[in-house]
């Protein structure tokens, strides 16, 4: 990558060794419903909803859609989560259950442009939170969020521009980066939290 964009060379020189994560493991019905229950929320925050949200289903694992569609909704909002987020999480599992959320296993014989069709029309799911998806819980190499503000702007501040570049402008740049686009994206976080110029 750094022999194909100067710039990405430059902040991969600042930033260091890509400590990009492994992937989560988790299966993609309960990513997926953990990207929902962060959705608008700070991350402490989120993680204490779905703390009570886990605690009303008893036993081991990640609760079950069976389970949760069997749940009175006013459970779910006394654990925290807002209406609009119950009826994701009710989408979400009647969408499991109907199999076009795939287990683990079937999605990685999926590729990314047919997990983004299959799981986009979800309420609540956007492409965004199946990108990161495919990059944390996956751990797919070559995927850019170019609507992610964070990627979008480790970008801007690195080449020194005033305005950040429009998704269709920083996925024409992307294509230089590929078949790494994922590890480029998290060399522009990391831009993003870098001071510019050095």
């Amino acid at each position: 990558m750094r022999r194909a964009d100067p710039l990405l060379g430059t902040i991969i020189g600042r930033a260091g060794p890509c400590l990009m994560p492994a992937p989560s493991g988790r299966e993609p019905f309960e990513a997926l419903l953990r990207a929902i229950a962060h959705q608008q929320l700070h991350g402490k925050a989120a993680e204490a909803i779905l703390g009570r949200f886990v605690a009303l289903y008893p036993g081991p694992g990640f609760p079950a859609p069976e389970q949760i569609l069997a749940s009175d909704p006013a459970l779910l909002r006394a654990a925290g989560m807002s209406n609009g987020k119950i009826a994701a999480i009710r989408d979400l599992c009647a969408r499991r259950l109907g199999g076009e959320v795939p287990t683990l296993a079937e999605a990685h014989n999926l590729s990314n442009d047919e997990l983004i069709a299959r799981l986009t029309p979800i309420r609540g799911i956007g492409r965004w939170s199946v990108e990161m998806l495919l990059i944390f819980g996956l751990g797919r190499p070559d995927v850019l969020p170019v609507d992610d503000f964070g990627v979008r702007e480790g970008h801007r501040k690195a080449a020194g521009l005033s305005a950040q570049l429009k998704p269709l402008e920083l996925r024409a740049l992307g294509e230089m980066w590929a078949p790494w686009r994922s590890f480029a994206a998290w060399y522009m976080w990391r831009a993003a939290a870098l001071a510019w110029p050095p």
